[in-house]
């Protein structure tokens, strides 16, 4: 409507429908093509700046993205607002891969899956307050939209507040900045009067074991044969986490809920469940993953969306013809939801920081970062084709996906869950040439002489 208005006052007659559908899917797109920005530029920004300044630097697009929409009305420009979703994106897309890497690099190693994955669970926060602000009673109004897109502003102001009080992850100035002084410093902030000297000792044969060594560029992790496994890993785990379905039963949601009888001006309140089941699950995983560990989740995750989605298939083949199948579409889709939140949705961004060394771990999460935006675009512009040739089975693909991604965690992705960094090296570099080493366990820096894998 605004698209069409503004076009409308500008050349004295209205756009086409198929110009309209043009502007529309631009629009769209530019979010993921910001995101895949972003995460190609977080690797030299994460090695350069350091994580904590990087991440300080990244509110400067969001703040440019909220200031673009906000104004956008007043200024009458449409063009404004695919400004800012882009800007918007590469935001999402630089954080989305430095906030695993701080958190989970200055975490200690027993809670260290716990705290990297706030970060999934605050993005399920943004979307439950997304959608509750979106309600036409908040800022969904006609008059009001332009705040609603500007409100993304306020976690950006409230991380420029907080962050400057908080030290530089510890492991960056030891290992890639070499200062030890300022890496004690930023332990002692993060652990209080706990004793260092464990962790300090780790952290140094680590150092050593990287020494002489640059961070590598994204395209050196594929030429190295002793990365393989940690590469196919994060290629199938990430590409799983957008081609599992999960966002297109957002897109089912409207209309399942339709079908079971809620009324239109209803169900967008109940949307909002579909986002709580997501934030529920998300600060579970985040209380058990220390606990349970990460193959149990991320497994029983994807075996159980395989599952509801064979009988989401069903119920939806059958909505016609059985009076209650309806409903069961409607439980078909929370409880998809609920298993992608409880394992996929939080394990897969911490992985990265926890199979490569503090060398390759920036351009892992390029190339995570990446496959996750390319395949987000992918499946939004291939989706509403597949709905269209495979009718009430076009879950079938998903299904095939969360499949061959459970298979994969049983057979060949091990356990990190209380693993040094270097324990974890010495796991991949047996899987990936297939030799048992002397070295055993981690025992300090005397008897560990590389992490190269």
């Amino acid at each position: 409507m605004f698209m069409n208005t503004t076009w409308l006052e500008r050349m004295g007659a209205p756009l086409e429908s198929n110009v309209i559908l043009l502007l529309w899917s631009f629009t769209v797109s530019a979010y993921p093509l910001g995101g895949l920005t972003g995460a190609v530029v977080a690797g030299p920004m994460a090695i350069r700046l350091g994580r904590k300044m990087s991440l300080l630097l990244n509110n400067v697009f969001v703040i440019v993205a909220a200031a673009l929409s906000g104004f956008s009305r007043m200024a009458k420009s449409f063009e404004m607002i695919m400004l800012s979703r882009f800007f918007a994106g590469v935001n999402a897309g630089v954080s989305m891969n430095i906030q695993p890497m701080y958190l989970a690099e200055s975490a200690p190693k027993k809670l260290r899956g716990a705290v990297a994955l706030t970060s999934a669970s605050f993005t399920a926060l943004g979307l439950v307050l997304g959608q509750v602000v979106g309600l036409r009673e908040l800022l969904g109004g006609e008059e009001s939209w332009p705040f609603l897109l500007a409100s993304n502003v306020v976690p950006a102001l409230i991380q420029l507040t907080a962050l400057p009080w908080l030290p530089e992850s510890p492991r960056y100035l030891l290992i890639d900045r070499g200062d030890k002084e300022s890496c004690i410093s930023a332990l002692q902030k993060l652990r209080g009067t706990s004793d260092l000297s464990a962790e300090l000792e780790e952290m140094m044969a680590e150092q050593a074991a990287v020494k002489g060594q640059r961070a590598k560029n994204p395209w050196e992790l594929f030429q190295n044969p002793a990365l393989r496994w940690q590469l196919a890993s994060i290629v199938v785990l990430s590409s799983a986490m957008q081609l599992c379905g999960n966002d297109s039963m957002y897109s089912y949601a409207a209309y399942v809920f339709e079908e079971a009888g809620i009324p239109q001006d209803k169900i967008p309140y109940v949307v909002i469940g579909t986002g709580s089941c997501e934030l529920i699950t998300s600060v579970t995983c985040n209380m058990i993953i220390d606990c349970a560990g990460r193959r149990p989740l991320l497994l029983g995750g994807y075996i159980f969306m395989a599952g509801w989605a064979l009988v989401f298939m069903v119920a939806l083949s059958q909505q016609t013809q059985i009076s209650w199948m309806p409903y069961l579409s409607v439980a078909c889709i929370f409880a998809y939801i609920l298993s992608f939140g409880i394992g996929p949705a939080g394990v897969t961004g911490v992985l990265p920081t926890e199979v490569f060394d503090q060398m390759s771990r920036p351009a892992a999460y390029m190339i995570c970062g990446s496959l996750l935006w390319f395949n987000l675009f992918l499946v939004g512009t291939a989706f509403p084709f597949v709905v269209k040739s495979l009718a009430h089975f076009c879950y079938i693909p998903f299904l095939v996906v969360c499949v061959c991604t459970a298979l994969y965690v049983w057979f060949f992705l091990p356990e990190t869950k209380g693993k040094s960094f270097l324990e974890i090296s010495e796991e991949f570099r047996k899987r990936n040439f297939k030799t048992k080493t002397r070295a055993g366990f981690y025992k300090g820096p005397e008897e560990i002489k590389t992490t190269t894998l």
